[in-house]
């Protein structure tokens, strides 16, 4: 919790609910390898958890306030802890993604993570060097699952992938993750709202080379632009830099595959995996 993606109060947040779960267990008369064993966590977690270091899940949460008998206060902390478990330009993103109307995302060295599966997800992070530990690793895979609400949201947002071949023939994480990744694709890629689009390898003129970018049309502003690059994060809010990525995604669009072929395609890629 002392690097910097977690401030903003983040850690406040955790040490808060953590105290209160120590004063409640307390009470009860409860060591923390009692609760822990009441709950089925491990005494190491509870321990965690009551420091402020690890941040409960939902199900602790509610299983603590069940067994200390806190009448719903443990319980109440679920919405506060679950927006302080994400780094922060993680809730920065997710809130833009949020409030858009449409969305156009362009993936040039993996699948985009509002279409990762959890194992997919799970396995890059795994890849990162310097390496993480456990205990992050699950939170950044929590807060990507996280943002894929938006694929149940009403009215729907209209939302646009262009995914290069490679990102689909790349077994990150091993074959049998990949396919798991590829019938993902094909699922969302049939939802109404979403066109999903494949960049051949074999393209000869190519707009994308510039890398990956990401365009967010708010609800009630204007149109914002993302990109990231060697875990570096820009905002782009500037409207002539906007409309220069507007127009290169639409070029880029236009020299993929269009959604129906990219269907095919993604099914043909996932019999020969």
């Amino acid at each position: 919790m002392d690097d910097q993606d977690w401030e903003d109060g983040a850690g406040d947040v955790l040490k808060t609910v953590g105290r209160q779960i120590k004063l409640w267990r307390e009470r009860a008369g409860l060591t923390q390898a009692e609760l822990g064993q009441a709950i089925s966590y491990s005494e190491e977690h509870i321990s965690s958890v009551e420091r402020g270091r690890r941040a409960p899940k939902p199900t602790l949460l509610d299983a603590a306030d069940d067994v200390l008998n806190a009448g719903g206060l443990l319980s109440a902390f679920k919405d506060d802890v679950e927006q302080a478990r994400y780094p922060r330009k993680v809730r920065d993103l997710a809130k833009l993604e949020a409030d858009a109307v449409s969305m156009g995302a362009y993936g040039n060295h993996n699948i985009h993570g509002l279409l990762q599966t959890e194992e997919y997800t799970r396995a890059l992070y795994h890849m990162r060097r310097p390496l993480l530990d456990e205990e992050t690793i699950e939170r950044y895979v929590a807060a990507r699952m996280a943002r894929q609400t938006i694929f149940s949201r009403w009215p729907a947002p209209i939302l646009s992938f262009v995914q290069e071949e490679v990102t689909l023939r790349r077994p990150l994480g091993g074959r049998a993750v990949m396919r798991g990744q590829l019938e993902r694709l094909l699922e969302v890629g049939r939802l109404r709202n979403v066109e999903i689009q494949v960049m051949p390898t074999d393209r000869e003129d190519h707009a994308g080379m510039g890398g990956q970018l990401l365009l967010l049309d708010a609800k009630n502003g204007p149109t914002f632009g993302h990109i990231s690059v060697q875990n570096f994060d820009r905002l782009i809010t500037d409207r002539n830099e906007v409309r220069t990525l507007e127009a290169r995604y639409g070029i880029i669009r236009a020299q993929a595959l269009t959604p129906r072929e990219s269907l095919t395609f993604i099914e043909k890629v996932l019999g020969e995996t």
